[in-house]
């Protein structure tokens, strides 16, 4: 049992928790996640360490209430308990001396980012970060982001925050300005990554993508984690997260996504024989 020290809500549907988890807290690393089940029977929820706490024994979680999982996790309150909290998982990000990297995050893929982008300017790089969502109040830890940029830019596909359209506008701008990148980092929808690896890899620019496929053990041995890297399977929760973008197959992994939404529709469904 883990105890919930900390609950925020950061926007509409979007949650943040601090967990008690010392051992996680000293060893977890940017780039890995932990697996949470509310109860015993419920769901295994793979969620990213988006910071942590060695010396209070904390780490910070943060999900969007999606599907019937994720919608009871975020009924829990400060002074309750996850059942199961399982980690680090996965291979943290390799943070070392690129020279200017360049981070696109959207969506609750901005928690993610955020370590990261921490670790990198730490190590000496040059952080530009460009973070989209749909909607200003879908766009978090924009503060937290601004701390560990050197320079940063906001998109919103309505205009309610920053600039209005897509990452991808923001990231052509500053390839044809003659921005050089040593590296790029995406994380957030798969449709996002998508796109800044076909644009990436017309200027030739390494570029990692942190892959969100559906996740069931995160130890390697379910299989349902897998996906295709330049024509190769590999399991997300023991080879990944990061991947090269370019050699991702992102239409395999979208068709995957899809596959289980009917039945999620379904779990979400309250049966009306209940008590």
């Amino acid at each position: 049992m883990t105890l919930v020290l900390e609950k925020k809500e950061l926007g509409p549907s979007i949650k943040s928790f601090k967990l008690l988890s010392p051992l996680i807290a000293r060893k977890g690393e940017p780039g890995q996640f932990v697996v949470i089940r509310v109860y015993e029977q419920g769901e295994r929820i793979p969620l990213t360490i988006a910071d942590a706490d060695p010396e209070r024994g904390t780490i910070k979680v943060v999900f969007q209430e999606v599907g019937r999982s994720t919608k009871q996790l975020g009924k829990l309150n400060e002074g309750e308990k996850v059942s199961d909290l399982v980690g680090p998982l996965g291979h943290p990000s390799e943070i070392k001396g690129f020279g200017t990297v360049l981070i696109v995050a959207g969506g609750v893929g901005i928690a993610e980012a955020y370590p990261i982008a921490r670790a990198l300017k730490k190590a000496g790089n040059k952080v530009v970060t460009i973070l989209g969502a749909r909607t200003k109040d879908l766009l978090i830890m924009v503060d937290e982001i601004r701390e560990t940029s050197d320079e940063l830019f906001t998109i919103t596909d309505d205009g309610s925050s920053g600039r209005k359209g897509l990452v991808t506008d923001q990231l052509k701008e500053l390839l044809e300005k003659g921005m050089v990148f040593n590296r790029i980092i995406t994380i957030g929808p798969t449709i996002m990554m998508k796109a800044v690896s076909g644009l990436s890899k017309k200027y030739g620019i390494p570029t990692l993508a942190s892959l969100n496929p559906i996740m069931i053990d995160a130890t390697g041995m379910c299989g349902v984690c897998r996906v295709s890297v330049g024509g190769e399977t590999k399991f997300t929760c023991v080879d990944g997260p990061e991947f090269d973008a370019h050699k991702v197959d992102f239409d395999q992994l979208m068709a995957r996504l899809s596959q289980y939404k009917e039945s999620e529709k379904i779990a979400d469904h309250k049966c009306k024989l209940e008590n």
